[in-house]
This record gives C-alpha cells, sequence and structure tokens, in this order.
C-alpha cells in the first residue's frame, strides 16, 4: 500500500491486482471520501496532485462558484457547485446532469472511469447535490448558445446527495402548463420554474428602479403603520380583532391615505412608501385578493400639473428601462373623463386600438329606422353612438359580432356594411341612402368598412359600448401590441349615483378636492348639479389598465365637512370616522396631492404577463384562498376566547 497524507487530504492506494488499483482519499476531520480506480498508467501521485489542488483552493463547504458562474476563463480550473438537478440524461453510458441554481445551470458530466459515476446513476430530478470536478471546455459542435455556461462543462469527481425529492406533483423543467390550484399548492416548485422565477426577478429590478428614481427626484421613504383604524377607500376591509380591548377592531389599511396626508401636515413635504394594501374584493384577472403592493406618493404645495410633471418622468422613465425596445408614450396626453367615456366607452382606454366613438344621433332623428327614431324621440337623453370598424364590412364579421352582443346579454348590435355603391344591412336599407353616406362621410370610412351601433342613455350603455370598441379592435387585429400608450383621464366625476341605497355617493377617492372648492358644492343645488361636478382626481391609463390614480387633496375643514355631508355623512361622522385628519386640519394644513400607482401592475405589463398571479410570490387563488399555506382557517378555540369572539355557523348557501 502507497499512503501519503497532508493537513489536507489523506491518499491510500490499495492494490488489487497487477493492472487495476484503487485510490482513495479522505479529508481529515472529515467523513467524505474519494474514490478512483486507476490503471498502471496513472501515478498514484498525479491522483494525488490533482485532488489536492481541490482542497488548496480551501473550497467552501458548498460552492467554490454559482451555477451560472463558470466562464471559458475557468477552463482547468477545479471548483465546486451545489444545486437542484434540472434533468439526467444518458448518452452512451455518459451521464450528463443539468445542475440548476437561483443563478443559472451548469453541465455536469461524469462517465463510467470517474469516481462520482455511481452517485451520478442515483440522481433524479429536483434532488439537491453537491458537485467537486474540473472544468474543461466543451466539445466542438456541442456547446450552448442559450446559456452562460454554454462554452464549459464541469467534469465530476466527487457527487455528494445534500437532499433527495420525492415523486414531484408537477415538474420544473420544460413548464409544462398545469392547473393553477396546484401550481399555487406547490408554489415553492412553481417559483423554481425558469419563467416564473424570472418574473419574480424582474419585479425585484422594477421596484429597485422605482426608489431609485423617487430617491433621485427628492423624495423620502416613509413606513406607515399595518394595524390602523377602519376607514372607506373603496372596498371592504380586513378586521383584525384587538385581544387587550376585546369587541374592538383594528383594520388592515387599504391605502396609506390618511397616514400620507397627516405625513404632509407633519411638515415632511415629499412621502413615497412601496406600501403593502388589504382590500377584501372579488379578484379578477388584473386584481389580487386580499393583498397588493402599490407605490404611494404625496407632496405638499402642489397643483394637478405638479404632479403630473414629477411623477411622469418617474413612470415613464420605468418603462423605457424595461421595455425592452418598445416605444413608449413621450408625453402623456390629459383626456378629461367625459371625453374618455364618449370617445372609448371607457375610463381607461387601451389607446393603442385607434378606433374612436363617435355621436351620431342626429342621423337618426326622425329616419326610417323606428327603432332608433321612436327612442330619441320619446327621450331627450337618448344617444345614438357610432363605432367605425375599418375592414370590418363582411357579413361574418358583423354576424360574429352580433352574436357577441347576444352572449354579453345585449338584444344585438346594430350596423351598417359600406360597399362601393351601397349601406348594406338593414340600418343602413332603413335609415336612407343620404342619412348612411352622412355617417360614412363623419366617420371616414370607405367600401370595405363597417360601423356598429349603440343607442340608449350614454350612462347605461357605454361600458357595452367600449366593450364592442375593444372587441372590434381585437378581432380585426388593428392594434399595435408591441408598445405601451399612456395617459392621463383627468376631470373626474366628484359624485356618482348609488342605484343601490338611492343616493349621491363619492364617484372616486373622498379626500379629493372638489374643481371650484366650498363655493362650487354650495352653489349646487340639484342631484344633477351635484353629479355634474368635477374633483381634481386622476388616473394614469396604460393599454387598458388603470396602472395609478390620485388627486389633489380636499384640506380645508369646512369643505371636508360639506363634501361628506352630500353623501349623508354628517359632521359628527366625519369627526369619529377621520378624526386624526379632521382635527389635523384645524392647525395648519399645506394644499397636497398625490397618487397611488399599481406595482403589481406595471410589473405585468412590462413583462407581458397574464395575470397578476404570474408576478406575485405567493398569491391567493380566485377564492381568495391561501392554498399553500392553506388560508384562512379554523383557529382554536382558547384563541377566540382570548379575543372575546364566537364564530357563528355561516348561512347556508342557496342551491341552484
Amino acid at each position: 500500500m502507497w499512503r501519503v497524507e497532508t493537513s489536507r487530504l489523506e491518499v491510500a492506494v490499495v492494490v488489487c491486482g497487477p493492472v487495476v488499483y484503487t485510490v482513495r482519499a479522505r479529508v481529515p476531520g472529515t467523513g467524505r471520501f474519494q474514490v478512483r480506480e486507476a490503471n498502471e498508467n496513472e501515478h498514484p501521485s498525479s491522483i494525488f496532485s490533482e485532488w489536492l489542488a481541490m482542497t488548496e483552493t480551501n473550497l467552501h463547504r458548498y460552492r467554490s462558484h454559482t451555477c451560472g458562474a463558470l466562464r471559458a476563463t475557468d477552463i482547468d480550473a477545479n471548483v465546486r457547485v451545489s444545486g437542484w438537478v434540472h434533468r439526467v440524461r444518458d448518452h452512451g453510458g455518459v451521464l450528463f446532469i443539468d445542475l440548476r441554481d437561483h443563478y443559472g445551470i451548469t453541465q455536469v458530466v461524469a462517465d463510467p472511469d470517474s469516481g462520482a459515476f455511481s452517485e451520478a446513476e442515483r440522481v433524479r430530478s429536483e434532488w439537491v447535490i453537491r458537485v467537486d470536478g474540473r472544468v474543461r471546455a466543451r466539445l466542438d459542435g456541442t456547446t450552448n448558445e442559450t446559456l452562460a455556461t454554454g462554452e464549459v462543462e464541469l467534469f465530476a469527481a466527487e457527487i455528494e446527495v445534500l437532499s433527495e425529492a420525492g415523486e414531484l406533483p408537477m415538474p420544473v423543467f420544460g413548464e409544462p402548463d398545469y392547473p393553477e390550484d396546484l401550481r399555487l399548492t406547490y408554489r415553492f416548485l412553481d417559483l423554481r420554474r425558469e419563467t416564473l422565477h424570472a418574473n419574480i426577478m424582474r419585479r425585484l429590478d422594477v421596484v429597485k428602479s422605482i426608489r431609485t428614481r423617487m430617491n433621485d427626484v427628492g423624495f423620502n421613504e416613509f413606513a406607515t403603520p399595518i394595524l390602523t383604524a377602519s376607514s372607506p377607500e373603496g372596498a371592504r376591509d380586513f378586521l383584525v380583532p384587538s385581544r387587550v380591548h376585546q369587541g374592538k377592531f383594528y383594520a388592515l389599511p387599504q391605502a396609506p391615505q390618511q397616514y400620507k396626508q397627516l405625513l404632509m401636515i407633519s411638515g415632511f413635504d415629499r412621502y413615497f412608501q412601496i406600501a403593502p394594501c388589504f382590500r377584501d374584493e372579488d379578484p379578477r384577472a388584473d386584481r389580487l385578493p386580499g393583498e397588493f403592493y402599490q407605490l404611494d406618493v404625496e407632496m405638499s404645495f402642489v397643483e394637478q400639473e405638479d404632479v403630473f410633471d414629477t411623477m411622469e418622468p418617474v413612470i415613464r422613465g420605468v418603462f423605457e428601462e424595461f421595455a425592452e425596445g418598445k416605444p413608449v408614450t413621450e408625453k402623456f396626453p390629459r383626456i378629461p373623463f367625459d371625453e374618455a367615456i364618449a370617445k372609448y366607452g371607457s375610463d381607461k382606454p387601451d389607446l393603442r386600438n385607434p378606433i374612436e366613438m363617435q355621436d351620431v344621433t342626429e342621423h337618426f332623428a326622425g329616419s326610417g329606422f323606428k327603432v332608433y327614431a321612436g327612442m330619441i324621440e320619446k327621450d331627450p337623453k337618448v344617444r345614438v353612438w357610432a363605432i367605425p370598424a375599418p375592414t370590418g364590412g363582411s357579413r361574418a364579421f358583423c354576424d360574429r359580432m352580433n352574436s357577441w352582443a347576444q352572449g354579453e346579454g345585449q338584444p344585438g348590435l346594430g350596423y351598417i356594411m359600406y360597399r362601393e355603391d351601397e349601406a348594406a344591412g338593414p340600418i343602413g336599407k332603413n335609415i336612407g341612402p343620404e342619412r348612411a353616406e352622412a355617417i360614412r362621410a363623419q366617420l371616414g370610412l370607405g367600401a370595405g368598412d363597417a360601423v356598429f351601433f349603440a343607442a340608449g342613455r350614454p350612462e347605461k350603455f357605454h361600458k357595452f359600448a367600449g366593450l364592442a370598441r375593444d372587441r372590434v379592435g381585437q378581432d380585426l387585429d388593428l392594434l399595435d401590441k408591441d408598445r405601451f400608450d399612456l395617459c392621463w383621464i383627468v376631470d373626474f366625476p366628484m359624485y356618482e349615483w348609488n342605484e343601490d341605497d338611492k343616493k349621491i355617493d363619492f364617484s372616486h377617492n373622498p379626500f379629493s378636492m372638489p374643481q371650484g372648492g366650498l363655493a362650487a358644492l354650495e352653489a349646487a343645488k340639484t342631484d344633477e348639479e351635484l353629479l355634474d361636478l368635477k374633483a381634481y382626481q386622476y388616473d394614469l391609463v396604460c393599454n387598458g389598465y388603470e396602472i395609478a390614480s390620485g388627486s389633489i387633496r380636499n384640506h380645508v375643514p369646512a369643505t371636508m365637512v360639506k363634501a361628506f355631508g352630500i353623501t349623508g355623512l354628517g359632521p359628527e361622522v366625519v369627526e369619529e370616522r377621520f378624526g386624526a385628519m379632521y382635527r389635523a386640519f384645524q392647525y395648519g394644513a399645506p394644499p397636497h396631492g398625490g397618487m397611488a400607482a399599481g406595482v403589481d401592475r406595471i410589473v405585468m405589463l412590462l413583462i407581458g404577463a397574464q395575470n397578476l398571479r404570474e408576478v406575485t410570490l405567493f398569491p391567493m387563488n380566485q377564492q381568495a384562498q391561501d392554498l399553500l399555506m392553506n388560508a384562512p382557517a379554523d383557529v382554536a378555540p382558547s384563541q377566540l376566547r382570548e379575543l372575546g369572539l364566537r364564530v357563528t355557523a355561516p348561512p347556508a348557501k342557496k342551491s341552484e
């Protein structure tokens, strides 16, 4: 037996025959061994030198390099990597292991002559292993240009299994489509998938960029409380029972609205926060149930344009940074709310769609199309809106749109198809050629085009008309989808009619300043006049999504009391529910305003995801359940007793 020992390595050679012998190495003080069979042409000293080189680098227990770090400059280096087994491939008895960690993938090679081969044969997908070995160049024609490590591979000398994985409920490699509830239940596996993992890292990059840009324009980041008081912000509160004050409740903040206004009254001038917000509202694709994050902003001594001038470059800069070359609106247009409704049927229009609706009521008044003519005659508030459809003048397309409208609960969707020599379709025939031609000229249509119509009181049908506009634009492929079109929607109504309660209510943020201030509120005597009042209130819209909302705030106590009084909330209610802010207004409040931008929604748009769960670490499902942590869940009776609470049986669901 030949033996040599250093402080770092002990190597023994056991002669098993005239030709083959075994080289066995042990790191002193550990139970870890390396074993290799050698032949008479390999002297033990050379193997000893190779293995000793592995220890001379003073390698970390688990890795000297990440799986995304190795390059051609590392060829012939002895390294150590650890990670998850992405996949194993057997090429004629030689095993190739794609080893993955947070940083990338390294190809590991183990052949039958390697001491690591027996362990390599054992490993399976998602096992966690450590690999020691020598970096070598890949053979000509086998490099992988899609990988940062694609020029090299790691020839394994030793493999240590750090953790075994059971049978996977869903695969990580390849990312096949799997049911969302299964993905959320095993979110820790889902997050290992390349696309989702990259989405989350892109989200971090976006948030970093936002923070940097806000700091660069002089904002200070403050943290506001999570446990607070219930406050109307447009959704239901999540309530937290108090143990110390039994029978009373905290609320999770729907937004830091009152706190950020109080910060301005406290003299801090420019505030921002990447704020968690909690709202008990129904989920949808562009809304997360329970919890979301927003860029919360407030500024003192500003008017509406000051907010726009400050925040527009921030938002545009973030989009340009992560748009991957897609065009971003240079100067965001200001579109009044009423104009947005009339042109696009929505206060969050997708401006990539070139279609603009127009009022064509005059062409139908007294016309031969008795349906619309009769409606106009009976009710002066009835309007007819036209939805142009360039290139949509085929019978098949018009019938398809009509069927779609019926699927939306409408009786149908009237239309005219323009030919070279006629206006085809029932409306075109009944309205007469002169009126049909006047509509065509007003809309700038030609042969092969069509126009659809929506009629009634605009407040009743504008949402449907907006959906029809969207549908026409999508089906006729009129949208330039590789761009980001942003705009400000301004001059929102201060109030709206609450049909359920049969009363006037706030249409948006109740803390907004009405245009004209207290004088405008006092001058409005009728419901109609109140509903015509505008507020210094605005939304930022991108590609059909509201990504931010804000206002210039009401900072005058008398105006605040009057504004809430119109909705039926008297001074005592205002003082009780908004006592801190109402008191603060008595002691010198600066004019102030701000906005809040949805971080999740911005990231969703930038990466082209279809819903917010693709950019969120641990979201709930569509039923507002956290399937990973099994929440909401029952709690122990002792916990309820401490809180002074008793749970009653939920009402039985009505059978369908």
